[in-house]
């Protein structure tokens, strides 16, 4: 029997394309609408996700709701733990654009993994809420809440990379080395007891 038989899965789901997503612009807790083409691969989704899930959670933002709406799960349960990292004064803008601001008024570079968000959120901010979603979907995985099962979650692109490398048990940073587009979806499982990252970055169904 295939260990994924007996372990359930956490899929990562990244809302659909939205104007900021598409020009590069910081979009942390900015109420952003699915641009046309996003809700095209949200709908896509839902060949992708057509199997039962134990639990679906979902980012209050609209742009996630509305996701997990088109990929057909109307009754995902909210949890702030699922909101972006909180950009602070970086909200809106993009990353080039603020080094160069930074740049003008004599200051030295910044990396938002390492850094954090002027005005918003640290790091370990994002980890410690990454790390609470985890401690509330393991033991479905696990089958400790009783019945094992797979778990969906709809949120935003920074703060599932920070939750999968949570998952790894790296830290928050870590999650620069990945990335996951607008409208894409990761998978994250147990081989053996050992937490693994079985897909990442998959396209919505065309």
């Amino acid at each position: 029997m295939e260990e994924r038989t007996r372990t359930g899965e956490i899929v990562l789901v990244r809302h659909g394309e939205t104007e900021w997503s598409r020009t590069g612009q910081h979009t942390g807790r900015s109420d952003i609408p699915l641009t046309p083409y996003g809700e095209d691969q949200a709908a896509s989704l839902r060949a992708d996700l057509d199997r039962p899930f134990a639990v679906v959670l979902s980012s209050p933002l609209a742009r996630a709701r509305r996701t997990a709406e088109l990929a057909g799960f109307f009754h995902a349960t909210n949890t702030d733990d699922l909101l972006e990292w909180d950009y602070g004064d970086v909200d809106g803008v993009t990353h080039d654009d603020y080094v160069m601001r930074r740049e003008a008024a004599g200051l030295g570079d910044w990396n938002l993994w390492t850094d954090g968000a002027p005005g918003g959120e640290s790091p370990d901010d994002v980890a410690a809420r990454a790390d609470r979603v985890i401690a509330q979907v393991l033991p479905t995985l696990t089958g400790e809440a009783g019945a094992r099962g797979d778990v969906l979650l709809f949120a935003h692109g920074h703060l599932l990379c920070v939750l999968a490398a949570r998952w790894l048990s790296r830290p928050a940073s870590a999650g620069q080395d990945v990335v996951l587009d607008a409208g894409h979806r990761g998978v994250l499982g147990l081989k053996r007891g050992h937490r693994i990252i079985r897909h990442w970055n998959l396209p919505p169904a065309a």
